[in-house]
């Protein structure tokens, strides 16, 4: 009789080398997942994603990391070429796709050094349509089945105006759209998708917002916990929602954020 090999269980994580993704990649490696890692860095930031890797290694789970474009066509085909010949040699499958990518300009629209409509439409491609795009491709090609979660990482911009963050928060809006109609569309695939808005968080994201050194001041006095979200924070509430018993938690923009959303300044 022969035997039924379970497939390994992998997740694949945009934007994986350090901030909410480096840390997602760990603590999901440390819940018995593989990580497939995509991320965008320099000389001086590849040390980053090369610790992260070590990390999952040392946890004794597999790591498969991509110094790439993920907004590139082209580039999105041979990362799932990658794992597609990855799961012919070892039966796998993508239970968790995190888009976790933070490459936009934050820049006014009005006024002398605004935002031009090049930098728009690539701050909204990489950090909004991106997702749908990767989506799209993990279920129709069969990388995810049923069972699959969807993870896209959000903030309060989405629905809120700060100053000099105006493409970013229209990205971050564009991205909690496509997350309901994925949810709606996935839905007879078994497969969930929902938003995680952030806390503030310390960054290499934030930190290239004007004035974001105020903005982490500001969530850390108003924060009922008395203290920031941590990248950790997001990483353990996401290994939670990645359960099998999540199932029926989809098309929401969850806040993780130790209460500080719902605070009046």
């Amino acid at each position: 009789m022969a035997s039924t090999v379970e497939p390994a269980l992998w997740a694949l994580i945009l934007g994986a080398s350090s901030g909410f993704g480096g840390a997602t990649a760990l603590a999901l490696a440390e819940a018995g997942y593989n990580i497939a890692g995509v991320h965008l860095d320099r000389r001086s930031t590849v040390a980053n994603a090369e610790a992260t890797r070590d990390g999952i290694l040392a946890r004794g789970r597999q790591a498969l990391y991509f110094n790439v474009n993920a907004a590139d066509p082209a580039i999105r085909a041979e990362v799932l070429d990658t794992l597609a010949a990855r799961f012919a040699e070892e039966p796998g499958t993508v239970r968790v796709f995190m888009h976790s990518l933070a490459f936009g300009t934050p820049l006014p629209y009005i006024g002398e050094n605004k935002v031009n409509q090049r930098q728009m439409e690539m701050t909204h491609d990489v950090m909004g349509h991106s997702l749908v795009y990767w989506a799209i491709d993990l279920v129709e090609r069969g990388l995810m089945t049923r069972g699959g979660r969807i993870f896209a990482m959000t903030s309060a911009g989405g629905t809120r105006a700060i100053r000099n963050y105006g493409p970013v928060s229209a990205a971050k809006a564009v991205l909690e759209a496509h997350i309901r109609q994925l949810a709606l569309e996935l839905a007879p695939h078994g497969v969930t998708a929902n938003a995680i808005r952030a806390g503030v968080t310390d960054t290499a994201a934030l930190r290239k917002i004007p004035g974001a050194e105020k903005l982490y001041q500001y969530a850390h006095e108003n924060n009922p916990h008395g203290r920031n979200t941590t990248p950790d924070d997001i990483a353990a509430a996401i290994t939670l929602l990645a359960d099998p018993r999540s199932y029926w938690i989809t098309g929401n923009t969850i806040g993780v954020d130790g209460g500080e959303d719902i605070v009046a300044g």
